[in-house]
């Protein structure tokens, strides 16, 4: 009796049975002939077998109604699958499945278009670069091997960015060169290289980080990433020149619940005036209240590196902006530690995006930055001989705050953004204090800070800009927030950022790019210097910087 129930076909199928048919092709769209297609379920127990004819055409009917596995092969081809394909009562469904040969599968994954980068700038983001309030489901007949065929031709970037001189406000004139390209192995598995190399007045300073990432059929995708960093000797002692090694291991699991939890860690050893090791942990868990509200809980031991919230994605990024944060004392060299834990509520209401949130913070030997000439400094500023700045060791910063955000879509090409954030900073309580007990001086204080931003593109010319202005009621030496990775983060003060593409006869794009930080030299704070000149520490050093951008 048990086992004529379990043939039997379940309540829910009310006795009508459904079809499943389509068409298999390759990368080509050449319709192929023969392919096998397994039709597999283990509820209830039931698998078909068909073939395709000469349109590339299958049809599989009399299906019990459930959740089928498709697996598609043929002789010469990588096999193509599709996972948990419902079938209803009585019902049809109709794929499209493409096959694939080892050499159409490692395609190199194109650079985001403008189109799309444009697109997910004003969806409210978390820190970990994705979009949390913005879940769309696969468009019907697609598959893994599908979005792999897409990638016909080899894609990156390479530019060249210089700056000019800032007579004394920052923003050296060396060149930098970045370049970047990823490559998809098999549909779900991904490999990365990223660098940038600054040519500073001795030797080159570079930065390059490999990656490689896979995606697991239950929706986790872990990752590797090593870094490696070199920055020139700035100051005259033995072994002062940086090297680091960063092993980045990360994780994502999405459950069917709508919770998604992000997780990883930062392994980094230090050779600079000795050897240091750090380890940094990371992770968010999101749960989706609605398709349109997201809670999230955040958890980072290292600042953000923001510059792809700042718009600043197609430009290399400066190596001072970069981990490791490192400062000195007498001769003697710290790492930045941080600690900062966050709780956001997102939530979507029409094209407009809203989000409130509360963070905690502790950031121990906070690395400032300095500007200015320097004749003499008894081991207490680090030279950074690539961005014509210094780095300076600032006190204790313990703090708590908020933030609110709106983010809306003005017009279909002008993106608008506020932020408001409160909480505390790190300020110079003596206004006559000189390199040598500012860090003694330094206190925390909450302050009030304000950003607008606004994003969009030149219809004729498709010139794509980024201006934003960051208020801060008084003088201080880090930013209110400095954590902040929403889609309010904007730099202190006059931001402006412009892309415009260059018609070229060849293949490839181009595009120029203008880069202007801190444009008005706001929030320049004095100290007296060891040798009695004035030097300032700064939330951010005016930089002025121009170049082209190679898409190929």
């Amino acid at each position: 009796m048990a086992i004529v129930l379990a043939l039997a076909p379940p309540a829910w199928s009310d006795g009508r049975t459904g079809t499943i048919s389509g068409f298999v092709r390759n990368a080509e769209g050449t319709p192929q002939v023969g392919a096998v297609v397994e039709i597999l379920s283990t509820v209830p127990l039931q698998s078909v077998a068909a073939f395709t004819d000469e349109h590339g055409f299958f049809s599989a009917k009399g299906l019990i109604a459930g959740s089928y596995d498709i697996r598609v092969s043929a002789a010469s081809y990588l096999p193509a699958f599709r996972d948990g394909v419902g079938l209803r009562p009585g019902g049809k469904v109709w794929l499209n499945l493409t096959l694939n040969t080892l050499f159409d599968a490692i395609k190199v994954v194109p650079a985001r278009s403008p189109a799309e980068q444009e697109d997910w700038k004003w969806v409210l983001r978390s820190a970990s670069n994705r979009p949390i309030l913005r879940a769309l489901p696969d468009p019907p007949g697609k598959t893994v091997a599908e979005d792999a065929s897409k990638n016909h031709e080899l894609k990156g970037t390479v530019s060249f960015v210089a700056g000019s001189a800032s007579e004394g406000f920052g923003s050296a004139s060396d060149m930098n060169t970045g370049f970047s390209v990823e490559r998809a192995i098999f549909a779900s598995d991904r490999i990365g290289l990223w660098g940038s190399i600054g040519y500073g007045n001795l030797a080159p300073a570079s930065v390059v980080r490999a990656s490689f990432s896979h995606e697991m059929a239950d929706g986790s995708e872990p990752e590797v990433a090593f870094t490696m960093r070199n920055l020139p000797a700035s100051i005259p002692l033995p072994n002062a020149s940086l090297e680091a090694l960063a092993m980045t291991t990360s994780d994502t699991l999405r459950f069917d619940q709508g919770v998604e939890l992000s997780f990883g860690s930062e392994f980094e050893t230090i050779q600079f005036l000795g050897r240091v090791s750090a380890i940094r942990p990371f992770g968010t868990a999101d749960v989706h209240l609605s398709p349109n509200t997201v809670l999230e809980y955040l958890y980072s031991s290292s600042e953000p590196e923001n510059q792809m919230e700042q718009g600043f994605e197609a430009a290399p990024a400066g190596l001072s902006d970069t981990q490791p944060r490192v400062s000195i004392v007498n001769y003697g060299a710290a790492l930045e530690h941080a600690h900062h834990q966050e709780l956001s509520l997102s939530r979507r209401v029409g094209a407009t995006n809203l989000q409130l949130a509360a963070f905690c913070d502790r950031v121990t030997d906070p690395a400032l930055t300095g500007v200015g000439e320097l004749s003499m400094d008894r081991g207490m500023v680090l030279p950074d001989i690539y961005s014509g700045t210094f780095t300076y060791q600032g006190s204790l910063l313990k703090t708590s705050g908020l933030r609110v955000v709106m983010q809306r879509k003005l017009t279909s090409e002008i993106t608008g953004t506020l932020d408001f954030d409160y909480g505390g900073a790190l300020n110079l309580d003596n206004p006559s204090a000189t390199l040598d007990n500012a860090r003694q001086s330094m206190s925390t204080r909450y302050h009030s800070s304000a950003a607008e931003k606004v994003s969009g593109v030149l219809p004729k010319t498709r010139t794509r800009w980024v201006a934003s202005y960051r208020w801060i009621d008084g003088r201080v030496l880090t930013p209110v927030d400095m954590f902040n990775a929403s889609p309010g983060q904007a730099g202190p003060y006059l931001n402006i950022y412009v892309r415009q593409p260059v018609p070229l006869i060849f293949a490839g794009h181009v595009e120029a790019l203008i880069d202007l930080r801190n444009l008005i030299a706001q929030g320049y704070v004095p100290v007296l210097g060891q040798d009695g000149h004035t030097v300032y520490l700064v939330q951010s050093a005016r930089a002025v910087r121009g170049g082209l951008n190679f898409t190929f």
